[in-house]
């Protein structure tokens, strides 16, 4: 009788039975032991940090180009940091007298301008532990909410847990401008979300050694902590700071006073301040001194102006239009949209000033009844055309559409 010589399972109860030279392995073995191999493969490290291909900043820009249009500047700084920790990480002798410190970043710019895609850009790029944490459940310990250590929990868990791999990685801290101190007087109310979040990153920024709950927050007081060392994790942090353009008009006016002030008012692109931004104006927004010495790399997105927008649409190597086509063609349909359709999308996008993100949002509108219809017709081309976007528009809840 034919049985798996490892867990003796007879032919008759087994899917599959492959015969050796002197014995037999069922199916049920060959996936328990590929599950354990890939524990072990992971244990022994798949982020060896001596095995890094160590890319050039021009080449991550390059990368960073086939998935995200624009925002240059933002780019570059991206890349010089992310080389610059990578350099950090393959420097053997700690006895060198020259130390290499680490330039954690912020990145300032309005909603829908590529931060979060650029962080999740680089994170495809990257052979060393990368997680993204959403800085508005953040709370001080002791209070509902998400206590500081559970950023680093997320990095444990996306190195598998391997703490020398996680005390290489990097953290990408978004909407880090809702953490802002919510008024001028700290005494008056505990700020248990705002000023109290910055003071408790402060160690984790800085380097000091931590002790992680492996399992989040501290709803276990009887796990075991894990300490992790955070001299070498990077942080990128990234926010809309709305408002923080008033902020910045008042301390350029400031400075405008007396001869030279018209000549220095006409240098000024009123229309982008972004572009000005300095240490002192996040200060004014509400984050405290402390944060903003820990977070010395400052600089900002562009806000998007229509002929970007409209190659966002249909550029990037997973671009909107890009995945609509794909859709339709596991449906074995091919999907044409008319560049008119492409310029009323981005026209909407502008008047309802969402940015990037309205783009989707606008697509699916237009895109939801023949998403819904096509599959089951006969149609073999879908054609989009302008009045066809038009009436999907007309025919929605437009209050609807500029709140999402």
């Amino acid at each position: 009788m034919d049985k798996c010589s490892f867990c003796g399972r007879e032919r008759k109860n087994t899917n599959l039975l492959i015969a050796g030279i002197t014995g037999h392995i069922c199916d049920s073995c060959i996936e328990q032991a590929h599950s354990i191999l890939d524990e072990e493969f992971k244990k022994k490290g798949s982020f060896n940090v001596g095995d890094i291909n160590l890319l050039k900043p021009l080449e991550i820009k390059k990368f960073l180009d086939q998935y995200v249009i624009g925002q240059n500047e933002a780019k570059k700084f991206l890349a010089v940091a992310v080389y610059n920790h990578y350099k950090r990480l393959t420097q053997k002798n700690s006895n060198d007298e020259v130390e290499i410190e680490k330039s954690n970043i912020i990145l300032v710019g309005e909603t829908g301008t590529g931060k979060t895609l650029l962080a999740r850009t680089i994170a495809k790029m990257l052979h060393i532990p990368f997680t993204i944490v959403d800085a508005t459940v953040l709370t001080e310990a002791g209070y509902v909410g998400e206590d500081i250590e559970s950023i680093l929990t997320r990095l444990l868990q996306a190195a598998d847990y391997n703490v020398e791999a996680a005390e290489k990685g990097i953290v990408f801290i978004d909407e880090i401008d809702k953490i802002a101190r919510k008024g001028d007087n700290p005494s008056i109310t505990r700020d248990v979300s705002g000023e109290g979040v910055q003071q408790g990153l402060l160690k984790l920024l800085e380097g000091a050694i931590v002790n992680v709950p492996p399992q989040g927050g501290r709803k276990h007081p009887d796990q075991k902590m894990i300490p992790v060392d955070t001299k070498n994790i990077l942080f990128v942090c990234g926010g809309a700071f709305d408002g923080i353009e008033r902020k910045i008009g008042q301390r350029l006016n400031t400075k405008m006073v007396g001869y030279m002030a018209s000549k220095s008012n006409e240098k000024i692109d009123n229309a982008n301040l972004l572009q000005y931004i300095a240490p002192q104006d996040l200060k004014s927004f509400g984050l405290i001194p402390e944060i903003i010495g820990r977070l010395p790399v400052l600089t900002y997105l562009q806000p998007l102006n229509k002929e970007i927008l409209r190659r966002i649409l249909t550029e990037p190597k997973n671009s909107i239009i890009k995945q609509y086509e794909k859709l339709f063609e596991m449906d074995k349909i091919k999907l044409v949209i008319e560049d008119e359709v492409l310029e009323f999308v981005v026209d909407k996008a502008l008047e309802f000033k969402l940015g990037a993100r309205g783009l989707r949002s606008i697509c699916e509108t237009i895109m939801i009844d023949s998403m819904f219809n096509a599959p089951t017709g006969d149609k073999k081309e879908l054609i989009i055309t302008l009045a066809y976007a038009k009436e999907k528009l007309e025919h929605t809840n437009m209050a609807r559409l500029k709140a999402s």
